[in-house]
């Protein structure tokens, strides 16, 4: 099908990350699994072409686009590849804006310069031991000092994206107690330098999939955090989360679209070259009409997708499409995979093959950036339910 929102600008974009990623990082895929994350030399080679900061204005050393769309092709590709980027695009799509929307100016050039390049590499800290979709339950307090001059942190997160090798740590904590009207209020995020003192990277998470992307679990003991290190106003952090969930879900259905894409294609092409029977198992009936339904679900995906990239880029990206574009696409994604795994037998389970990683790298899809159980809440509440 015709990529209508893409144009000639961003196709010789996707040769180049072709080219990049079948040179640079599908050889070193294994390695990078065994060592549970990827090097940091290959985050500054990243940046070194551009693809840490496509949307960062110029000044701060970034590309300058509008809209998501560099990243949705560069989403597509390491998925028809087969390969990972690591932490890179939860760094630059969903950490980053952060630092661009709300950041100081002076925080913009303390910080966002070393984003772009990968000498800096952005982890978020919202989820804890006891809490997770319901960020108005966190536990992890800051304190400001008696001059002003800085806060002091305490507290634990879990599931952190990126934990053990980040440099910066976007921290959403409790300044100050939730009004009895509003147990969302007093919530601030603090950026925390991972050298500080009293900062600590627990376990390294074992994972059902996403074996090349750390996780991990992060502590904070009387850490001292400048006050000048406050993203926003006081207070203000659960208003920063909500502007920027938007981005952050559409970010996972493009993702999302872009895994059920590649999921046909390793299929089709599974099935044309294996035989069963003494013929492709491509010439059966059953597997034409199990692709040809994932063929038509994935159209469904990409469209919904391509028009939360379009309304995102024209600043119209509301709430609920937002929800629906990740529901959709998640939940559509999941299915197909699991089909198309269906259609490779026994090979499909076996992690040498693509469409097993697929299977296992997904699945969280349904889970972070809020579960599917919250984007269907979102939705019923913006047809009045």
């Amino acid at each position: 099908m015709p990529r209508t929102v893409f144009n000639e600008e961003h196709e010789a974009f996707r040769q180049m990350v072709r080219d990049f990623l079948a040179k640079e990082a599908v050889p070193h895929l294994q390695d990078w699994v065994a060592a549970k994350s990827v090097p940091r030399d290959f985050y500054r080679r990243l940046g070194e072409l551009g693809l840490l900061g496509m949307e960062v204005p110029e000044e701060y050393g970034g590309g300058a686009q509008t809209g998501h769309h560099f990243g949705a092709v560069l989403a597509q590709e390491v998925a028809r590849a087969g390969a990972t980027l690591g932490t890179a695009m939860t760094h630059s799509n969903i950490i980053l804006p952060y630092l661009l929307h709300f950041a100081t100016e002076e925080q913009k050039r303390r910080w966002v310069p070393g984003c772009v390049s990968g000498d800096l590499l952005l982890s978020i800290a919202m989820t804890e031991p006891g809490t997770g979709s319901d960020l108005a339950g966190i536990q992890t307090r800051a304190a400001l000092s008696e001059d002003g001059s800085h806060y002091v942190l305490n507290g634990a997160k879990t599931f952190i994206t990126g934990g053990t090798q980040c440099d910066l740590v976007l921290v959403v904590c409790r300044t100050s107690p939730a009004p009895a009207d509003d147990r969302r209020g007093g919530l601030s995020i603090l950026v925390v330098d991972a050298a500080s003192e009293g900062f600590t990277v627990g376990r390294s998470l074992h994972k059902i999939g996403l074996h090349a992307s750390d996780t991990a679990e992060l502590s904070f003991t009387d850490v001292r955090v400048p006050a000048e290190n406050l993203l926003g106003e006081q207070g203000g952090g659960f208003s920063l989360l909500g502007r920027n969930l938007g981005r952050e879900r559409l970010v996972i259905a493009v993702q999302a679209a872009a895994a059920a894409e590649a999921a046909v294609t390793f299929a089709r092409e599974y099935t044309r070259d294996r035989q069963v029977f003494g013929k492709p198992v491509a010439s059966f009936q059953n597997t034409k009409f199990v692709l040809a339904e994932c063929a038509t679900e994935v159209e469904a995906a990409r469209l919904i997708a391509y028009e939360a990239l379009e309304r995102d880029a024209r600043g119209e990206l509301s709430p609920d499409y937002a929800a629906m574009a990740k529901l959709f696409c998640t939940e559509t994604a999941s299915r197909v995979i699991d089909k198309c795994l269906q259609l490779h037998g026994g090979y499909g389970y076996m992690l040498e093959y693509p469409i097993a990683r697929l299977y296992a790298d997904t699945r969280v899809m349904r889970i972070y950036g809020g579960t599917s159980e919250v984007m269907k809440t979102i939705i019923a509440k913006s047809i009045g339910l």
